[in-house]
């Protein structure tokens, strides 16, 4: 009984951790979206004022 119990445990950290880290992955995700879009609109930006 005792071995499921620290089993479960185990599981559980493992389960928190990673639910944590995924948060994470996605919140990197979106702000290397937001930079990725300024990047974009800077460049354009850039291109027009060259070009005009």
């Amino acid at each position: 009984m005792t071995a499921l119990a620290v089993i479960l445990l185990v599981v559980g950290i493992v389960l928190l951790l990673l639910g944590i880290f995924v948060q994470t992955a996605q919140f990197l995700l979106w702000i290397g979206i937001i930079i990725l879009v300024v990047a974009i609109i800077l460049g354009l930006m850039r291109y027009i004022r060259r070009g005009a």
